[in-house]
């Protein structure tokens, strides 16, 4: 957020903080039992949960599990806190307020089917790979085909046995994933795609949360 805001997932959002408006949209499905919540910090958690308490939770259980140095020792820490009546978990970046709960119910169908996926949407933009990042000038550009480019999403959803048995190889061979499907990947799984067409934009930059702002104002 290059500093513009202090915690992009506090930040006002048409009303709420950017959480609040992710969670609400899980509560509404009817297709979580239990939600658990990453921290960084015990000051995070604090305002974490004077946001929480804003909103009407519906007696829904919130587990807390601090995070870890990068996302996917979050995630593992965040798996090792499900009890054992859990079988599925879907794991969403709080820093996407605009889930529908469409989304998160076709989602939660597919990983009851299929143990594991993920929404996503096709790349509309032409894509070339470069052999060098750090080499942009006259630099040698590979034609990627677009029709079998999809970008990746949050939730992405996992039988919690599977996702589980996936993080700890990750863990253990000390290997570098950006996301859950290439943890399931690391161990044979594929994974369904859940084709998305509504907006579910990261909050990354300050212009990011006017866009938010503009949608929620637009589909209200």
């Amino acid at each position: 957020m290059q500093d513009a805001v202090q915690d992009k997932v506090l930040e006002p959002l048409n009303g709420l903080p950017v959480l609040c408006h992710s969670v609400l949209t899980f509560l509404a499905s009817n297709c979580i039992d239990r939600i658990t919540i990453v921290y960084r910090d015990q000051l995070q958690k604090t305002k974490l949960l004077a946001a929480l308490s804003d909103i009407d939770l519906q007696n829904i259980p919130i587990d807390w599990t601090l995070g870890g140095a990068e996302r996917q020792d979050s995630v593992y820490n965040a798996l090792h806190m499900q009890p054992t009546s859990c079988t599925h978990v879907l794991i969403h970046d709080s820093a996407r307020p605009l889930i529908s709960i469409k989304s998160i119910r076709a989602l939660h169908r597919a990983a009851i089917r299929d143990s594991a996926a993920t929404l996503a949407h096709p790349v509309v933009d032409t894509i070339k790979r470069i052999a060098d990042p750090k080499q942009l000038n006259q630099t040698e550009l590979e034609d990627l085909e677009r029709s079998r480019l999809w970008a990746m999403e949050t939730p992405q959803a996992f039988a919690l046995p599977e996702i589980l048995k996936a993080y700890k190889h990750v863990r253990i061979n000390k290997l570098h994933i950006t996301d859950d499907t290439a943890a399931v990947a690391r161990i044979g799984l594929k994974t369904t795609l859940v084709a998305n067409d509504t907006p579910n934009i990261k909050i990354t930059t300050a212009d990011d949360l006017s866009y938010a702002a503009w949608l929620l104002h637009r589909d209200s």
